[in-house]
């Protein structure tokens, strides 16, 4: 439970961090032009972290502290998340671009 709960915090914040631009890629808009974003995202993990390691919190939440290792297994599955949308928004800026040369060649073509 505890494994799912970190993994689910991390891909949300990875996922913000995605959020900065719709179909801008994270090289070209890096997650310091939006400070805010990441000190809400410095609040959550921080927060998560308390939950984790304070036990009296730990145990109303239910939850274990995790090791060095589990949090090594947390973003080796919350990571892809950046490259899965990193890719997608390469496909849809890919894709917009070549309908919109098709959409003036179309225009072009018409006026003639």
């Amino acid at each position: 439970m505890t494994l799912s709960l970190s993994v689910l915090v991390a891909i949300e914040m990875f996922n913000s961090l995605n959020a900065l631009s719709e179909d801008g890629s994270l090289l070209s808009m890096p997650p310091w032009v939006n400070p805010w974003l990441l000190l809400a995202m410095s609040i959550s993990f921080g927060l998560h972290f308390l939950i984790l390691y304070v036990p009296f919190l730990a145990r109303v939440f239910g939850i274990v502290p995790l090791s060095f290792n589990e949090w090594l297994l947390v973003l080796a599955v919350a990571l892809p998340v950046i490259l899965i949308d990193e890719v997608l928004k390469f496909v849809g800026r890919c894709t917009s671009s070549s309908g919109a040369r098709r959409r003036s060649v179309y225009a072009k073509h018409k006026d003639e």
